[in-house]
């Protein structure tokens, strides 16, 4: 049984704040306030057989259609400190978050649901604030629970055999030129267990996430890739991406918000 916890959720404490207030004097006559667009996306990585519904007060967000397992969503709904966020799967409530602090520029904002480990059915919590930038951001992040290892890695869409790859580290964030690459996982043996397409558009912000779950009791779930927004190559100049340079790594912070059991 998946208990209910309060949890504080600060979105500001991984970013930069860039947004400057200058208070106009009394010769300007009036002070003008400055608006940010937060952009909330969340991703379900709770292996699971019921889907997840997402509340934010009494406002139901995700409407009548819930978030199944393996899948991303990004909410437009205004939010602001103070504002409470429930996550429920069926009868279950895993967490309520209150929201105690935004950042003060616009931004997306990633929560992650996933499995705290692969014994019990407690769930954990990460979040992040993507910065602003002209290049396509790459969240990378393992929720797989278990034994079996894995890398990921990005390889170049320029050549046909995928001859330049650079590894992805978890929990971390990298910058890429916009194009068209593949990201996969292998196992220590090499075998690629998992593959998909990335679509890297100028000033996107996207999450690879290594899902699936060994359980020592109950369902297990196979590892498996999920890459979020998937972006229309339509809009490319190039369809194909550059990872002439190495991959440059901007952030990696990560941070877990809630173990309950």
């Amino acid at each position: 049984m998946i208990s209910p916890v309060l949890c504080a959720l600060t979105f500001a404490v991984v970013s930069a704040s860039h947004g400057v207030l200058r208070h106009a004097s009394s010769l300007d006559g009036f002070v003008k306030s400055l608006e940010f667009h937060h952009r909330l996306r969340v991703c379900n990585a709770y292996p699971y057989d019921a889907s997840l519904e997402l509340y934010q007060g009494k406002t139901k967000l995700t409407g009548d259609a819930p978030m199944a397992y393996k899948t991303c969503r990004d909410f437009v709904q205004p939010l602001k400190s103070g504002d409470k966020l429930e996550f429920k799967m069926g009868d279950a409530s895993p967490g309520t978050f209150s929201v105690s602090d935004l950042p003060n520029n616009d931004a997306v904002l990633l929560l992650i649901i996933n499995r705290h480990d692969a014994l019990s059915t407690a769930v954990s919590f990460e979040s992040h604030v993507f910065s602003n930038m002209d290049n396509p951001q790459i969240a990378v992040i393992d929720t797989y629970k278990g034994k079996t290892k894995a890398h990921a890695r990005i390889l170049d869409g320029k050549s046909k055999n995928h001859s330049h790859s650079e590894e992805l580290r978890y929990d971390s964030v990298v910058a890429v030129s916009p194009g068209i690459y593949e990201v996969e996982i292998s196992g220590q043996d090499g075998e690629t267990k998992a593959q998909q397409q990335l679509v890297a558009l100028s000033h996107e912000s996207y999450v690879v996430l290594r899902t699936g779950l060994e359980a020592q009791a109950g369902t297990s779930f196979p590892q498996d890739i999920v890459i979020f927004p998937a972006s229309d190559a339509g809009k490319l100049k190039s369809h194909a991406g550059s990872l002439g340079a190495p991959l440059t790594t901007i952030i990696s912070l990560f941070v877990m918000l809630l173990l309950s059991i």
